[in-house]
């Protein structure tokens, strides 16, 4: 069940941490996040470490779709509607400027880098569309209104951003990942300071890293102390299959219904993907996929199939700043909402202009501490009460809500903050950081 990515490129290798360490800046997670963190600081000359607890990319990063685009379904309008004029046209620019620095980026490097048309397509509403190109329109850009596209169904509409792109992300990952302080098998255990007051990362395995600031980029924020995370993420899972003998794609291709499909081309395979559901919770699966692929690309052939996993957040934009006013020098990035390579880069470079006290004008776009009084915060907190008060033998080591059994993917997994586990009880994803007993 590995993706097309994990297959046929090799990441380079680190070491486990086995010494105690002392860093001004420390890195949790080995993600597209971490690494495009830790390079960012190696530019600027910045001690620091990154520790990843497994290997790198061995989570969300190694199962997207990789598409490297600033139009993030239809949040346009909603953002200008919510939190004005200024905040939507600072969000369009903080992701257009990813895209351009993911171009520069891999301007040398084999990583498949393509530049493409996006769409975000709906079935049966083309006001919707309509709305979201006014809103693009009062921003600024100029995005294309059409009801011609490659897909194989009728469709009301597809709204457009050109010259967005698409890329492997391992190969980008083995191309940047060389040289920079990482250390894998690395996981971090514990937060405490020692006695001369200074901040203390504790590894699984007993070694201490002493940091003066620390950008948490685990996918899950794994400190529940401060910032309130848990209440102010959940998460998705969705599907990919990887088919061959399918018609060409040349765009890449979202519905704006959140239980609708994607499509992107990679080479001589097109890549279908959907089924999203909450973690924990019944909905779509690979079958879902299956389906449709015999449906409408008969003479294809399925060469891969996998799954993954997002951190949604309570008004769609991600969450990049400082982790929590409590937690000073440390920051966070989380809440990606399915568009995790913009964000990703999004984050890397506001994060590393945060730790080198340089100004960024996106900060406030971002900022952690934004409001959080929204209708999914009272739905997270129903979720939460509801499991936690359910019986059953098997608990979540994260705060304690009852597992639900997966059994199309075989695991045990958290309808509250979405960690999952092998039937075996080991961590599958986090927010959870010990496995099942």
């Amino acid at each position: 069940m590995d993706s097309i990515w994990k297959t046929g490129k090799e990441l380079p290798e680190f070491p486990e941490l086995k010494e105690n360490k002392k860093v001004d800046v420390l890195v949790i997670g080995g993600g597209m996040t971490g690494i495009l963190c830790a390079h960012f600081l190696k530019e600027r000359g910045v001690d620091y470490m990154l520790a990843e607890a497994e290997k790198i990319c061995s989570g969300t990063t190694g199962n997207t779709t990789a598409k490297v685009t600033a139009q993030h379904s239809l949040i346009y309008d909603k953002l200008l509607k919510s939190r004005g004029l200024e905040t939507a046209a600072m969000y369009l620019h903080a992701n257009l400027d990813a895209v351009e620095k993911f171009a520069e980026l891999c301007g040398e490097a084999d990583c498949d880098f393509e530049r493409k048309t996006s769409y975000v397509y709906s079935t049966d509403s083309l006001r919707k569309l309509e709305k979201e190109a006014d809103a693009l329109a009062r921003i600024g850009f100029l995005s294309e209104l059409t009801d011609r596209t490659e897909l194989p169904f009728p469709v009301a509409g597809a709204l457009s951003f050109n010259n967005q792109a698409q890329l492997n992300p391992m190969k980008f990952i083995a191309y940047i990942a060389p040289g920079l302080k990482i250390r894998e098998h690395t996981r971090i255990a514990e937060f405490r300071q020692n006695e001369k007051g200074e901040n203390v990362a504790v590894t699984g395995k007993g070694r201490n890293i002493t940091f003066k600031k620390a950008i948490f980029a685990a996918h899950f924020p794994i400190d529940n102390k401060h910032g309130l995370y848990f209440l102010k993420l959940y998460q998705h899972r969705s599907y990919v299959i990887a088919l061959k003998n399918a018609p060409k794609i040349h765009g890449m291709y979202v519905d704006e219904d959140k239980k609708g499909l994607s499509f992107r081309g990679y080479k001589d395979l097109l890549l279908l993907g959907g089924g999203s559901h909450r973690t924990g919770k019944k909905g779509g699966d690979w079958q879902k996929l299956r389906d449709f692929a015999r449906r409408y690309y008969p003479d294809s052939r399925e060469e891969a199939f996998w799954a993954t996993q997002d951190c949604m957040s309570l008004d769609g934009v991600p969450y990049i700043g400082p982790y929590s006013p409590d937690m000073p020098g440390c920051f966070v990035a989380s809440g990606y909402n399915k568009w995790g390579m913009t964000s990703s880069m999004v984050a890397a470079t506001l994060l590393a202009d945060m730790v080198t006290e340089k100004e960024n004008p996106y900060v406030k776009v971002f900022d952690p501490s934004r409001n959080m009084i929204k209708p999914q915060l009272f739905l997270n907190g129903c979720e939460a009460v509801k499991n936690l008060l359910t019986p059953t033998t098997r608990r979540c080591p994260h705060m304690g809500c009852a597992l639900k059994w997966n059994v199309t993917e075989q695991s045990w997994d958290c309808p509250c903050h979405g960690s999952r586990f092998e039937k075996e009880g080991r961590v599958l994803d986090n927010p959870a950081n010990d496995g099942l007993h």
